[in-house]
């Protein structure tokens, strides 16, 4: 395919640009988490619209992934990744000044629509910059950038927080982003003059279709799973699901190749990224409400601990790579969902006053398991499909990791909600105030990093005996949501045993095959020169 000439720019300064605008996605996402707790005492929400925080910018970011790239490629990567950095600048800086909860979540779904553009369009600039081994080890350092801002999110939010408050947060990004915004007159402008037009059909009901569904999982514990929003809510995302399909099916150049989901080992890989990130992404949302709540520690002291799981997902992509010498990728990718799936169920120690060396190995697990997936699934995946296609099947897989986040946050969330609510049924009636015999209001509030506040509403003799009800409801819905978890990625885990090992045999049949009386041997490695990290 053909493409405009890049002018000639530095491509030092060019990637620093891209990388420090990258960086700050990931940092975004798990800060906003940790915002949680301080953004519920000032505003008094809900836990849904407490979600929706975190939901929003994720569920934007994830369904314009694939039409941010081809509006990259219609109007000029360098003009989009500008656009995408100056409306991240903006709704970070309003985020900030937020007045109520509903401006944060609709300047946290902007955001993340600013994500996606930033992110799809600082990749395909890194391309024109960089040729041959510069360009690998150009989205080496992309990639680590973001694993970075991964791991260390937590626990600059949760610093943030502490010394600053919950607005600084979304400020700091903001400052930082405006820096970008002025560093983008170093990097050149090139487009694909073949990108003739944009997929608005599979646009509008991929986004409404996915919106529709992450408001019926998140609103549905308080409205009731029957109610007839959240009914209305499931058919509407069924309907527009189907009007997606029907629209990407006529399209000369479709946002979403369906067909690639005829291939079982793709098929397979989406749902082992799905399952990495449903055992992992609420990790890094609830955890740091957990830890408030139930052990009163700061936002940064919670950031910390995080740290446990996120700073292995730095070091084991390149200890995977060193690995994949010797073992076949298929085993590193089974290993890595299967890594998350023990440390999520090793996770149930968790108890109010746990301390963080008997911690340590579920949280570390769990952070392997990131990190040897990091250092194969992406390439994976697109091994899996024909060469031609691969560009494709990078974008349709960062799409499904992306909208799994946002569906897992949902998800996970309405259960730690409906299991604590069930653990203090009827445990709060020997309790005055406003949330004696009210386990639902006191479920929310545990969920959103609150005891304290709740405790002080019980008079002080009652004080020590609500807060270790509280605090044991808490941990108890929390273990239960753990083993749903567990239980989901292991399932998935067997899943992609299965396929990959018939994926090879297949293959190996097939070349002995083409080739009578020689042994094929497994290939330990993919071979594709693959960037790795485009979602986190």
């Amino acid at each position: 395919m053909n493409q405009k000439p890049a002018k000639a720019r530095n491509p030092v300064v060019g990637l620093i640009t891209v990388v420090v605008a990258s960086f700050l996605l990931p940092v975004t996402l798990t800060g906003s988490s940790i915002a949680m707790p301080g953004v519920a005492a000032d505003f008094h929400n809900s836990l849904p619209a407490g979600q929706w925080i975190v939901n929003a910018y994720d569920l934007t970011f994830a369904s314009f992934m694939l039409a941010s790239g081809s509006f990259a490629d219609r109007f000029g990567r360098r003009k989009i990744f500008l656009a995408g950095s100056i409306g991240f600048a903006a709704s970070s800086y309003l985020s900030a000044l937020s007045s109520g909860i509903v401006m944060l979540d609709v300047m946290r779904a902007i955001a993340g629509l600013a994500a996606a553009m930033v992110l799809t369009s600082g990749s395909a600039l890194l391309a024109q910059l960089f040729e041959g081994p510069a360009r690998t080890k150009a989205f080496g350092v992309f990639g680590t950038a973001v694993g970075v801002g991964l791991a260390f999110g937590p626990f600059v939010a949760g610093s943030l927080s502490t010394e600053f408050g919950w607005r600084a947060i979304f400020l700091v990004p903001a400052i930082v982003s405006t820096a970008v915004v002025f560093l983008t007159g170093m990097l050149p402008e090139s487009s694909d003059p073949e990108a003739t037009k944009v997929d608005w059909g599979g646009v509008l009901t991929f986004s409404t279709s996915l919106a529709a569904l992450i408001f019926a999982l998140l609103e549905g514990p308080d409205l009731g799973w029957t109610s007839p929003l959240i009914l209305v809510s499931y058919v509407a995302c069924a309907a527009l699901l189907a009007a997606f399909v029907v629209v990407e099916q006529r399209q000369e150049r479709p946002m979403f190749d369906l067909s690639l989901f005829r291939q079982a080992q793709f098929v397979s890989l989406c749902v082992a990224v799905v399952a990495i990130v449903l055992g992992t992404t609420p990790l890094l949302v609830y955890l740091p409400s957990y830890l408030t709540a139930v052990n009163g520690q700061t936002t940064m002291h919670a950031g910390m601990d995080m740290m446990m799981m996120t700073v292995p997902t730095v070091i084991f992509p390149l200890v995977t790579g060193y690995l994949l010498r010797w073992i076949p990728v298929r085993h590193m990718v089974t290993a890595s969902i299967g890594f998350i799936a023990a440390g999520v169920a090793w996770l149930t120690v968790l108890h109010p006053g746990i301390g963080n060396w008997a911690a340590l190995g579920p949280y570390a697990l769990v952070g392997i398991g990131i990190g040897v997936s990091f250092g194969v699934m992406d390439g994976a995946a697109v091994s899996s499909v024909e060469p031609e296609r691969a560009g494709m099947a990078a974008g349709m897989f960062n799409t499904m990791r992306l909208a799994g986040e946002a569906i897992s946050i949902a998800v996970v969330g309405s259960l730690l909600v409906t299991f604590t609510r069930a653990q203090l049924d009827g445990k709060l009636d020997a309790f005055d105030g406003p949330y004696g015999h009210n386990p639902d209001k006191l479920a929310n509030a545990l969920n959103q990093g609150q005891l304290d506040g709740p405790a002080g509403t019980v008079p002080e003799a009652s004080r020590a005996a609500f807060h270790e009800v509280a605090a044991n409801g808490y941990t108890n819905g929390l273990h239960t949501a753990l083993w749903v978890m567990a239980a989901f990625v292991a399932a998935a885990t067997v899943l992609v045993a299965v396929v990959g090992a018939r994926h090879n045999a297949q293959q190996k049949a097939a070349a002995a095959a083409e080739t009578p009386g020689t042994v094929p041997q497994e290939t330990p490695a993919v071979t594709e020169d693959v960037p790795v990290g485009a979602a986190h």
